[in-house]
């Protein structure tokens, strides 16, 4: 009997039910979620709005047509620019992060025809090798493969920065807020370099936002708490609160030509009504706001916690480091207190909340993680 490929470690926990915050397993068991499946739960299980627009959408399925998706299209363009303030900028839909940051390489190259691409240690970009396919009926040349072209430097090193960003340099990519590697945050000065040094070279400033977007950071995107804008922006996990989507911001300095990019799902009627409930639902409830202060509480609450090396983050973006080992914490928080966390490597745990978590839900994990750290002493 064929079975699935088996890649991805799993608890013996068979979650069938969500709503907001919570979990419940098959035996009735419920949990507290602070991690919503590597961020992708941004506005909580089962939101009203976004079940309403799925179950609709859902009964236009059977004609599946340019005349359901691309209205939908432009209005997901439209709310994404009156939420960012990037009204001049241009949407591109695909399907996931990998995509999305595989679509941006490709577009950064088709733009200055150079190869060299610079990104950060610690830094994750999806799980696909950048290729760019050369379509020569529109006359696009660009390198077939980007892995040999890569150069990687240490993430939040200034002068480094200064000194690799040169005229041959195709594109930079770079998280605002490191996902897997670790939650670190880049700081103004390092945000700022690359800025002034892609202006310099001509070479391109990709923002990495599929997991520090969309709110987590407690602003839109993260780079916004360095005042700069990047060329391109890369979004995905949250963007459609667990239904695959993703997607690039393209800034105006690009012109668009047929064949350039390209997707088979990106973009469909469904992936779009989804994303357009979520958007609304950061809208109207303020779920942007709630993540900057409840961020803020969390971090300054775990701070006073003693046994703790660091707590880094922005938002509800948080990874707390620890001297030993954290996964007999994490798994004493899953399997005795009922609450959901995530990791980093082997000595950091990793909260990414839904928007709208509840202080008194931060609280819980809060008094459980010191009992749990105490009981380590």
């Amino acid at each position: 009997m064929m079975d699935t490929f088996n890649v991805y470690p799993v608890y013996d926990i068979n979650p069938v039910k969500g709503l907001k915050s919570d979990i419940w397993d098959d035996n009735g068991t419920k949990y507290l979620d602070l991690y919503g499946g590597h961020a992708v739960i941004s506005i909580g299980h089962s939101h009203p709005k976004y079940v309403k627009a799925i179950s609709e959408q859902v009964g236009t399925l059977g004609f599946y047509s340019n005349s359901v998706q691309i209205p939908l299209q432009k209005k997901l363009a439209a709310k994404l620019g009156e939420m960012t303030g990037l009204q001049d900028y241009h949407l591109f839909l695909a399907n996931s992060g990998a995509e999305a940051n595989e679509n941006a390489l490709k577009l950064a190259s088709f733009h200055n025809g150079r190869k060299k691409i610079i990104s950060f240690k610690k830094g994750f970009h999806g799980r696909t090798s950048a290729a760019v396919a050369v379509t020569d009926n529109q006359k696009i040349k660009a390198p077939i493969n980007f892995d040999e072209h890569v150069e990687i430097l240490e993430f939040n090193n200034v002068e480094a920065v200064k000194a690799a960003i040169d005229n041959e340099t195709c594109a930079v990519i770079v998280e605002g807020i490191q996902g897997i590697g670790g939650i670190h945050v880049s700081t103004d000065a390092f945000m700022t370099t690359i800025r002034e040094k892609c202006d310099e070279t001509g070479a391109v400033f990709i923002h990495d936002s599929v997991q520090c977007g969309y709110g987590r950071s407690g602003r839109f995107f993260s780079y916004e708490y360095s005042g700069v804008k990047p060329d391109i922006i890369s979004m995905a996990k949250g963007m459609g609160n667990g239904f695959p989507i993703g997607g690039i911001l393209i800034s105006p300095k690009f012109e668009a030509k047929y064949g350039m990019l390209g997707t088979t799902f990106g973009g469909n009627h469904l992936s779009c009504a989804a994303a357009l409930a979520v958007l609304e639902a950061i809208d109207e409830e303020g779920l942007i706001d709630n993540a900057a202060s409840l961020g803020e509480y969390t971090i300054n609450e775990l701070q006073k916690i003693e046994g703790i090396k660091e707590v880094r983050g922005k938002g509800l973006m948080i990874g707390i480091e620890l001297e030993e080992p954290v996964k007999p914490i994490r798994e004493a928080l899953l399997f005795k207190d009922h609450i959901f966390t995530g990791v980093a490597g082997a000595h950091i745990i990793r909260l990414l909340p839904n928007l709208a978590v509840a202080k008194e839900e931060i609280d819980r994990f809060l008094v459980a993680f010191k009992k749990r750290l105490e009981e380590l002493k």
